[in-house]
């Protein structure tokens, strides 16, 4: 997980994910969409697929990279989790109802 976050710590490689969002991309695409040299960007590369955040297929002398979004929610969702995200906080007590109870008639 911790490489997942490391990868997300840059603007660029979150904006690289952004746009993978669209669809594959080739590493030209992706590369005229920043102000930042071809071997800044290879390490951008590098960085997103040792997370496993990305798929890199050889297309003839391209570069196509495909997003593998179900890694970063498998991520962000055990990052959640380990915080307990849902669950009553220890000693906190039974949860609150969120509906009132209706009111009973006395006579």
């Amino acid at each position: 997980m911790s490489q997942v976050f490391k990868a997300l710590s840059d603007p660029t490689r979150r904006r690289v994910l952004q746009l993978l969002r669209q669809g594959p991309m080739s590493a030209g695409e992706l590369s005229d969409q920043f102000d930042v040299s071809k071997p800044t960007m290879s390490a951008h590369f590098a960085v997103l697929k040792e997370a496993d955040l990305v798929h890199a297929e050889k297309a003839g002398k391209s570069i196509i990279y495909h997003l593998k979004l179900s890694v970063l929610e498998e991520a962000l969702l055990g990052f959640v989790h380990s915080f307990g995200v849902g669950e009553p906080a220890p000693g906190a007590g039974p949860r609150p109802e969120t509906e009132p109870k209706p009111k009973t008639e006395t006579t």
